[in-house]
């Protein structure tokens, strides 16, 4: 007997293969159904949980030409990831008809370690990804609603899980060159040991980006990992470190550049910038039992920001100006503990899985301060904050009829914040919350290789710790969300899969950008509805196309409360479309097109963004059996667009009073990379 990982209704797990490529689990016989590298295999027939869950693969990643590491998740149908400052600070992203600020609503992990911070700093849910070395990705997972009981805190838009590789089938040395004073060097190698799989990566980065006071961002990144399986148990121990430094040209007033003050890539003020850290060890253990697969893991992770910004310049401070640190320090721990099981009920088929997650971010200074040229001025909050949660989830997967499945899941949440506030003593102590999330999916089919989904489900998203603890004015700890789909998913051409889904979302507040601070705010609730349409084809073996179409709408409950019923800065269109050559001839390369549409910046839609169509393009060729070369243009038609837009007040040094104006952060230039690799 041999066990062989499938895909069984969307779960992945491993169970043993019987002759003739079938499995048997309690006398359930399943048919065999691989993972395929391409995805969209015409031969099988992958069956989903929904129309809007999938898995990226390596093969996918490697010929994408990417600006930021974070841009890998734009491999996510409608998911768009820009920036609004430096390069070493969180992206922006933007999926379902939400602005995600940097994270808020999309729940992100790496190896089962959560990436979002609750209580941070910069805003809640912050997901900084600026450590992933893309030629390590060995998939990504992804989940659209909030329809999966796994999933808990900032997952209501959805999820991704990222996983490195266990191995490389080579060593990669590459050096990369480019436009701005880019530079990067990847080492990455891995070796049998023991029985097992030793990988090593380590990379470092710098540009200076096209700004007029350049960015020096600096990237040093390193992972170690060791992997085994014998058939029966895997396990893995993966250590992880970071460490960036830049200088951030921000957002600025778009009459600055109209009337010279600064030029598009200027800054107001040159002192904004940051550092950070993160250091993390983790480790994964999985049982492959008869019936059952059990996993278990554990993480711990160092981190740390110092960031300073200046988002209104001399509006509040004339004198000395409005710039502010926020400043974060904590260690993260946690762990996971989950099970999926075959069994039948009333002579049903029953998959059933269950699990635990208990997580703890011990908040040692969370501190916000007026600043000028990066020199303390005043201390405007200083918090410790402890903040623990634990998950517990159960869901059964029934198959009630030759072609229809119904699967049920409940969640329960529970949070403790403890708040030491040492500007504002009153604003102290200790306060519980829980949150109970059921779910119900319905699936129906396939016929000719085709699928209907009904998908529905509460989710949530917690508050920030010292919003929570506020003494003015608290907020609510744990927000809820609702969330419904209909959707299809068809194979039925072959070499062609396809997806379309109509989705609604309701959720009890919003949290929007305020300026003045650079974080996020609430707001009331919401409502959004949406359709997405996402393809993907592979009319030959070595070329992969993709298009992807989403629209959305986000309003207001209750717009006379909030001034109008738009929700500022709520995407409403994105077109994607790309297509890869994994290895035609020695070429390889990719191109791709994303247009992020027009949206609403303030909440009566009397201002509005400009929309922005980018062109990335690769090219690749092997040089014989050991180098690579390729070459990467980055906006290939040079097109001037904005990364960001937003619309708020401020007050530039010469005038006397605050305007209200376009704050803007211009996309980058033209830009070409050039790399060399070496496989050995």
């Amino acid at each position: 007997m041999k066990f062989q990982f499938t895909i069984m209704f969307g779960l992945v797990t491993a169970i043993p293969m019987y002759a003739g490529g079938e499995q048997k689990i309690n006398d359930i016989m399943l048919p065999q159904i691989t993972v395929d590298a391409t995805k969209a295999n015409a031969d099988t027939f992958d069956t989903s949980d929904s129309a809007t869950e999938g898995t990226v693969n390596a093969k996918q990643i490697a010929n994408r030409p990417l600006l930021r590491p974070a841009e890998v998740l734009e491999t996510v149908p409608g998911l768009i990831v820009t920036q609004h400052s430096g390069d070493g600070k969180a992206n922006q992203y933007f999926l379902r008809g939400f602005s995600l600020d940097h994270g808020t609503d999309f729940y992100t992990t790496l190896e089962d370690m959560p990436i979002n911070l609750p209580t941070h700093a910069h805003g809640q849910g912050y997901s900084d990804l600026n450590f992933l070395i893309p030629e390590l990705i060995s998939d990504i997972k992804y989940k659209k609603g909030p329809y999966y009981a796994s999933e808990g805190d900032f997952a209501s838009t959805g999820s991704a899980s990222i996983g490195y590789v266990d191995s490389l089938p080579y060593g990669i040395s590459s050096v990369t060159v480019g436009s701005f004073g880019d530079r990067r060097v990847l080492n990455a190698d891995s070796y049998d040991v023991a029985g097992g799989k030793l990988l090593y990566a380590l990379e470092y980065f710098h540009n200076d980006g096209p700004w007029t006071h350049p960015e020096r961002y600096e990237r040093f990144n390193g992972v170690v990992s060791y992997a085994k399986n014998d058939g029966h148990n895997s396990y893995k121990i993966s250590a992880m470190a970071y460490k960036g430094d830049w200088d951030a040209t921000n957002q600025v007033p778009l009459r600055a550049i109209n009337d010279g003050t600064i030029d598009r890539y200027g800054s107001l003020d040159p002192s904004d910038g940051g550092n950070t850290h993160r250091y993390s060890l983790s480790a994964k253990l999985t049982h492959y039992g008869d019936d059952a697969t059990t996993t278990a893991s554990a993480y711990i992770i160092d981190y740390g920001l110092d960031l300073f910004s200046n988002f209104t310049y001399y509006m509040n401070n004339p004198t000395q100006g409005d710039q502010f640190e926020q400043k974060d320090s904590r260690t993260i721990s946690g762990a996971n503990i989950a099970q999926v099981r075959i069994k039948k009920i009333f002579d049903m088929d029953s998959i059933e899985s269950y699990g635990l997650a208990v997580r703890n971010d011990f908040i040692n200074g969370v501190g916000l301060y007026n600043t000028q040229n990066r020199n303390a001025l005043s201390t405007v909050s200083y918090n410790k904050v402890n903040e623990t949660s634990v998950g517990l989830y159960y869901q059964n997967e029934l198959t009630l009829a030759d072609k229809v499945r119904v699967i049920g899941g409940i969640r329960e949440d529970l949070y403790r914040f403890d708040v030491t506030n040492y500007t504002n003593p009153t604003s102290s102590g200790v306060k519980t919350a829980a949150i109970t999330s059921p779910k119900l999916n319905f699936i129906f089919g396939p016929w000719e290789k085709t699928e209907l989904f009904i998908n529905s489900g509460y989710g949530f998203h917690s508050n920030d710790a010292r919003g929570v603890m506020a003494s003015s004015t608290a907020a609510t700890p744990l927000v809820k969300t609702i969330g419904a789909e209909v959707g299809v998913q068809t194979r039925a051409i072959q070499g062609l899969q396809s997806s379309l889904a109509l989705w609604m979302m309701d959720s009890d507040s919003e949290l929007v950008f305020a300026g003045d601070s650079g974080t996020t705010e609430a707001t009331g609730p919401s409502r959004r509805i949406g359709v997405e349409w996402a393809n993907y084809w592979t009319p030959f073996p070595w070329c992969i196309i993709d298009a992807d179409f989403t629209l959305s709408q986000a309003h207001y409950r209750n717009p006379a409360q909030e001034g109008g019923a738009y929700v500022p800065e709520a995407m409403e269109k994105t077109v994607s479309i790309g297509a890869e050559i994994t290895d035609y001839k020695n070429y390889f390369g990719g191109a791709r097109l994303r247009y992020f549409g027009s949206r609403a910046l303030i909440e009566d839609n009397s201002i509005r963004s400009e929309p922005s169509t980018l062109v990335n393009l690769k090219v690749g060729r092997h040089l014989g059996k050991n180098f690579d070369l390729s070459l990467d243009v980055l906006n290939l038609f040079n097109v001037q667009s904005y990364d960001i837009e937003y619309y708020y007040a401020s007050q530039l040094k010469n005038e006397s009073a605050s305007v209200n104006d376009y704050m803007v952060h211009p996309g980058e230039p033209r830009s070409v990379r050039f790399t060399l690799t070496y496989k050995y």
